[in-house]
């Protein structure tokens, strides 16, 4: 089975935010591929238009698809980073809310657990965000709780994680769940990355 995976881009992104996440899945699916299997994930990346995102220190990236002419979804993805943009736009504010009700599984990065917060999905659980910003999402939001010092949180149909490089940690155990713990761990010594897998599995949260 593949799974699509999309992954909102809007101006003021972190870069790594996106690019790790990517990576991640591309890698997966490349290892997934030399032993005969088909592609257990596409990635997507998807615009509220089809023009360029132009993300932090004037990165820019174009979207694979918009809104309203992607692939239909499994994972959404919601990268951090300036969160004006998609906060202050209706259209990428309930295109979230309806994908959250089809996929099967929500995550955030970093500061994009604002803007999921901001469509009251994740009250009720716990979550984390970047340790910047864990203050303002407690206080803005409430109904939920901010776990600190976890590089994520998974809660079953949402998972969140920590800033920049946490995502990438997030993305592996996106891997280690859909697919296996064994091609996670490929993963991440084919990318050189560190993986350490300190994140939290919250049974607590249907």
């Amino acid at each position: 089975m593949t799974r699509t995976v999309g992954i909102l881009i809007f101006d003021g992104i972190e870069v790594l935010d996106l690019g790790g996440p990517f990576e991640v899945l591309s890698v997966a699916t490349r290892l997934a591929g030399r032993d005969g299997e088909a592609a257990p994930f596409q990635p997507v990346l998807i615009g509220a238009t089809d023009a360029p995102a132009v993300g932090r220190g004037g990165f820019r990236v174009l979207p694979h698809a918009t809104l309203d002419d992607h692939p239909p979804l499994d994972v959404l993805i919601v990268p951090g980073g300036v969160m004006d943009a998609p906060l202050a736009d209706p259209h990428v504010r309930g295109w979230v809310r309806a994908q959250a009700a089809r996929v099967e599984v929500l995550a955030s990065i970093c500061t994009g657990a604002f803007l999921i917060a901001s469509e009251r999905l994740l009250d009720g659980r716990r979550v984390t965000t970047h340790w910047e910003d864990q203050a303002d999402l407690q206080a803005q939001f409430p109904a939920l709780t901010v776990v600190p010092d976890v590089a994520w949180v998974d809660s079953g149909a949402v998972v969140t994680s920590g800033g920049i490089s946490a995502g990438i940690d997030m993305t592996l155990h996106l891997v280690g769940r859909l697919h296996s713990r064994t091609l996670a761990e490929r993963t991440a010594r084919q990318m050189e990355f560190r993986w350490t897998d300190q994140g939290l599995i919250d049974g607590s949260t249907p």
